[in-house]
């Protein structure tokens, strides 16, 4: 006589149907609850000047900052199976000019984040844990339709997240904070500046680096060419073009050791030296009473009145506001840009190329109006140069950050400075980092006449490449047709005969670091 192969009331067979039943009961509340975490489980929040965006994910724990369009970092700070996920969306402005204007708020910015991240994460938690405990009970009842369901369904998970929770707290790292590992651009921030721990002793000594590189650059350059210009004698006067340092302490560095090196007579400023036109941004501003040699600036669509009151509290400094002054015999005239940007109200952002066409013919205003010519202009925007166009032989701008030579339709030579300051913050939003440029300008203590300059550029944040391109200007350029500069020629026709037979266009090989 055989015994039934399945008993429904044998004892192996109710534990079956009971182990099944609490397996389904335990796959459904992590199927549910991992649906409501994926779709519910994130916020929008405040940190700082920045909104962000915080979230929960499945991963191998620890948590992660985005940083689009730079790339992001990750933490090891704690394990197990979810991940925090932070993503920095964008800079709210009023809240970041009004962090820049204040030095108080500034001194406790760190302090702000923290406090704002700490909240935030609090909140995601909850919703969180609502989520998943409401995402699990209901895909249960859904599927198994029993009144009971939900309550197992909350309870098992529940318990899950105690256990995550627990299993995060006990294996909790907060050390791991000062060793992120960086993708997407942010990749070479670790070999740049290492831990949070040691940020500000790396970055002082990638300012050493660039400062020696520099340097050594630049006495190895003036040894093997050195103005005047092959085949004449004439007296020359040196002055350093920059613009739009944005800032950036590497570009005031910069500025120090090209002044030391190259014997620069003056520099000269085309605008936007900081950033939003804070007074605590000023406080960059007081190292222009260091170089020692006078200091030109005009204001950019970055610089506020503050910023322009402060560079004219410095001893060597002068501020040109559709003015006149003069360095070493060299004339010079300037105009502000008409602009300023960082401030949203004034709707400066949706301003026509009409405003700054008239901020040009108020300055050849000025130029019609002196017993003389200048020998240089200098303007913001090179939007700004076209009405000065055969007023003055020279005009130097900046703003685009992308440095270019060109002759005008009248004869004047225009020419665009990069960013000395490597575009300030900016350098990490292209794919690459942007070059700190500069130009040193070379012109005849007689004529004023431009000789010839060398264009200095330094690898952007992260890079040491230095590279310096000397250019002879012609003897008698195309542009030299007005009235002022056919006087000038005649007055430099003693000397003009021994350069006739030479290249005036060649440029010299450009040594490289």
């Amino acid at each position: 006589m055989t015994e039934p192969q399945d008993d429904p009331t044998s004892p192996w067979h109710r534990r079956g149907r009971l182990a099944g039943l609490w397996a389904a009961r335990v796959g459904l509340a992590l199927v549910g609850a991992l649906i409501a975490v994926l779709l519910f489980a994130r916020i929008s929040a405040p940190i700082g000047p920045f909104e962000a965006s915080l979230a929960i994910r499945p991963g191998s724990g620890g948590a992660e900052v985005a940083v689009p369009p730079l790339g992001s970092l990750a933490a090891d700070v704690f394990d197990g199976p979810l991940r925090l996920d932070v993503r920095l969306q964008s800079v709210d402005q009023v809240r970041a000019q009004a962090l820049a204007n204040d030095p108080v708020r500034l001194a406790g910015v760190v302090d702000r984040v923290t406090e704002d991240l700490q909240d935030a994460v609090v909140e995601l938690v909850v919703i969180t844990v609502l989520a998943a405990v409401g995402g699990a009970a209901l895909v249960s009842w859904v599927v198994l339709r029993r009144r009971r369901e939900p309550l197992i369904a909350a309870g098992l998970t529940g318990a899950l997240l105690l256990g995550i929770g627990g299993v995060g707290a006990s294996t909790w790292r907060p050390e791991a904070l000062s060793t992120p590992t960086y993708t997407g651009l942010l990749v070479n921030a670790n070999s740049l500046i290492g831990s949070a721990e040691d940020l500000l002793a790396r970055f002082d000594a990638y300012r050493a680096s660039l400062t020696d590189l520099v340097a050594n650059v630049g006495s190895l350059y003036s040894t093997l060419s050195a103005l005047p210009a092959p085949g004449s004698t004439d007296e020359t006067v040196t002055l350093l073009h920059v613009s739009d340092i944005h800032l950036n302490p590497a570009g005031f560095d910069l500025v120090e050791q090209v002044v030391g090196s190259f014997e620069v007579d003056g520099v000269l400023d085309t605008g936007d030296i900081t950033d939003w036109g804070s007074p605590p941004e000023g406080q960059m501003v007081d190292s222009i009473r260091t170089l020692g040699v006078p200091y030109v600036f005009i204001r950019g669509n970055h610089d506020s009145v503050a910023t322009a009151e402060r560079v004219a509290a410095q001893p060597n400094a002068t501020v040109l506001d559709f003015s006149a002054t003069e360095i070493a015999g060299i004339s010079i005239v300037g105009a502000k840009d008409p602009r300023f940007t960082p401030d949203k109200s004034t709707g400066d952002d949706d301003a026509g190329p009409e405003v700054l066409v008239r901020s040009g013919e108020r300055l050849a205003e000025l130029i019609d109006s002196l017993p003389e010519p200048p020998d240089i202009a200098l303007v913001h925007d090179p939007k700004q140069a076209p009405p000065v166009d055969g007023l003055a032989p020279l005009i130097l701008a900046g703003h685009t950050h992308d440095r270019q030579v060109s002759e005008l339709d009248d004869g004047s030579l225009l020419m665009v400075q990069g960013s000395t300051g490597g575009a300030g913050l900016r350098a990490l939003e292209g794919e690459f980092p942007e070059p700190l440029t500069c130009t040193v300008l070379y012109f005849n203590a007689d004529t004023g006449r431009l000789q010839a300059y060398d264009d200095i550029t330094l690898g952007g944040l992260g890079e040491s490449e230095v590279t310096i391109e000397r250019t002879v200007v012609p003897e008698l350029p195309a542009g030299e047709q007005s009235g002022a500069a056919e006087d000038e020629a005649d007055a430099a026709e003693g000397g003009a005969g021994a350069a006739e037979g030479e290249d005036a266009d060649s440029s010299p090989a450009s040594p490289t670091g």
